[in-house]
């Protein structure tokens, strides 16, 4: 016999046909095809990304809230910088910049 013939007799097989037509539907016709599962796993990767972004941020907020009440100067600078706070024999004069200017460049009006 030539390779040829036994190669069809080989796909002539009953078990490989039906092997052959369940991975194809497994791979493509599936609820959890090939496409749906890489996709998947891009968002289980996205997910962690934002999880340890949360993470990071929730450490440095502790970090911030145990500065903030153990150091009063801390919480007095977090005051004025965040809500403008001020005592009561100060002045606070808030300078806004053009953000679509450059701010080397001067304008004439």
């Amino acid at each position: 016999m030539t390779k040829a013939k036994k190669r069809f007799k080989f796909y002539k097989n009953k078990f490989v046909l039906i092997t052959i037509a369940l991975l194809v539907w497994v791979l493509f016709f599936d609820k959890n095809d090939l496409k749906t599962l890489l996709k998947s796993k891009e968002d289980v990767r996205q997910l962690e990304a934002e999880r340890d972004y949360y993470k990071k941020e929730i450490k440095d907020m502790n970090r911030e809230i145990q500065e903030l009440t153990t150091n009063p100067e801390a919480l007095e600078k977090f005051a004025r910088e965040k809500y403008l706070m001020k005592r009561d024999n100060e002045d606070i004069f808030i300078i806004v910049e053009d953000e679509d200017q450059d701010p080397a460049v001067p304008t004439e009006k």
